[in-house]
């Protein structure tokens, strides 16, 4: 691959991969969680929580881009706290790239994620919290076990949805060839220059390969996961 890619070419796809897997797997606790109390909770306000989760898919991704810029831009109220206390930067960093992909692949993963807890038959947990067992320890070792297979799919879409992530990330952090370009920015910026067509049809192949494979090892990874715990 790395013959068949210009130089920017291949910087903007490792920039994507790198982006992509830190945004999932960072974010992989957190919707884990929110997926068991949305399936699980039940207590007034829930459906704040649950339309702000999915928020991002319904909203423009421009606007979501920009929501994260007065948010977390240096002179954002949460953004500002960050550079000073913690010289942390989003806007126009790499970092910000994570932030948006890590926003915008977040309702995707909560979602396979919740419907395979809602799955999960209450009374296995319930049994094992009869014998003693504290609600920790029941998650990890009956709950989290069950779930397994809606925790990989979720992860493997939310991975390709970051992967494809552009309207909000180029709002944030623009489109800064070798700091800020995905691989979506550096189609739309090769789709901009007059004769640059088969470096984004190129890119474009790429974008289409990674999808459909994460797809497709999303359903054989779930699946044999679920044969073996159906053969537990």
């Amino acid at each position: 691959m790395a013959a068949l890619l210009s130089p920017e070419e291949w910087t903007a796809l490792l920039l994507s991969l790198k982006v992509s897997i830190i945004a999932v797997g960072t974010s992989l606790p957190l919707g884990i969680w929110v997926a068991v109390v949305l399936a699980r909770a039940r207590m007034p306000g829930l459906w704040l929580l649950n339309a702000l989760v999915h928020l991002p898919l319904i909203l423009p991704p421009v606007v979501t881009g920009y929501a994260l810029l007065l948010t977390f831009g240096r002179k954002g109220p949460v953004g500002a706290l960050l550079e000073r206390y913690l010289g942390l930067t989003f806007a126009f960093q790499w970092t910000g790239a994570v932030l948006a992909a890590a926003v915008m692949s977040f309702p995707l993963m909560v979602r396979a994620i919740r419907l395979a807890v809602e799955a999960v038959d209450p009374k296995l947990e319930q049994a094992a919290s009869t014998l003693g067992a504290s609600r920790l320890w029941v998650f990890l070792t009956v709950t989290l076990p069950l779930i397994l297979p809606g925790v990989i799919a979720g992860l493997i879409l939310a991975f390709a949805k970051a992967m494809g992530e552009f309207g909000a990330t180029i709002t944030f952090v623009a489109n800064i060839p070798g700091r800020t370009q995905t691989l979506p920015s550096a189609i739309y910026a090769f789709l901009q220059v007059p004769g640059a067509d088969m470096q984004a049809a190129r890119l474009a192949a790429i974008s289409v390969a990674v999808a459909v494979g994460a797809l497709v090892v999303s359903e054989v990874v779930a699946r044999r996961v679920a044969r073996r715990i159906g053969g537990a």
